[in-house]
């Protein structure tokens, strides 16, 4: 899966920009990126969102484990790759059919996170159990929201394109080509949001982010850590 988004979406990270620019190396712009993508996967699909972001998936070469899938709700548009264990508790938690799948229920936390403000987003993410990595979109608040379970067994990264775009994707490879050491893992059981600004962990989002740079040699730019005693966030 891949979701790229403009400065005007989301500003590039401060820890990435710093990466590619302690090795400058070849980048290409989002909108190459995207041709990549599709041209590499003849079952590929696209979705252009306003001017400012765009998301596409495929089903090809897919996990029966990590199974991807997308939808769109009341201008919410959601890329899922994984399972949640726990989808049966939370479908009735949120009041959903039986038939409704893991993007439609992060659809629905999320939107429970946008209108039961100041409900605190890693409530709404602390929920899920199981292994994943989603990608959510807000037309009608231009709002970005994107997680990783906890143990990072479904791959998420993240980088700058040559325009300034930020990509995140579930194959590294795709993103060097385009980001080249502007680029990271995004960290396992964090979350990002444009509504609270920055990343952080949702088991533990009091604790402070750190990004530290790469030896030369790895494909990253730089590997974010979550720092400090791990204190779990309260679920109720």
């Amino acid at each position: 899966m891949l979701g790229v988004f403009s400065s005007s979406i989301m500003s590039p990270p401060d820890e990435l920009v710093a990466a590619g620019c302690r090795t400058p190396s070849p980048k290409t712009t989002s909108a190459e990126l995207m041709r990549r993508f599709l041209q590499s996967n003849a079952s590929g699909v696209s979705v252009q969102i306003g001017d400012h972001a765009q998301l596409a998936y495929t089903h090809h070469n897919e996990s029966l484990l990590q199974p991807r899938s997308f939808a769109v709700k009341d201008e919410i548009f959601c890329l899922f790759e994984g399972v949640l264990d726990n989808l049966g508790s939370l479908r009735q938690q949120y009041g959903l059919a039986k038939s409704a799948n893991e993007v439609v229920l992060v659809i629905e936390a999320y939107k429970a996170l946008r209108d039961r403000a100041p409900y605190p987003p890693n409530h709404v993410v602390g929920h899920l159990s199981g292994n994943f990595a989603f990608i959510v979109f807000d037309k009608s608040t231009s709002t970005l929201f994107v997680a990783s379970d906890q143990y990072g067994k479904v791959p998420l990264y993240w980088g700058i394109t040559a325009d300034g775009y930020v990509a995140f994707a579930n194959d590294a490879e795709l993103l060097k080509g385009a980001c080249g050491k502007s680029l990271a893992s995004f960290p396992q059981g964090c979350f990002f949001s444009t509504a609270v600004g920055e990343i952080r962990c949702y088991e533990n989002p009091k604790n402070k982010i750190t990004a530290v740079p790469a030896n030369e040699e790895e494909i990253w730019g730089a590997t974010f850590k979550v720092e400090g005693p791990a204190v779990l966030a309260a679920r109720e």
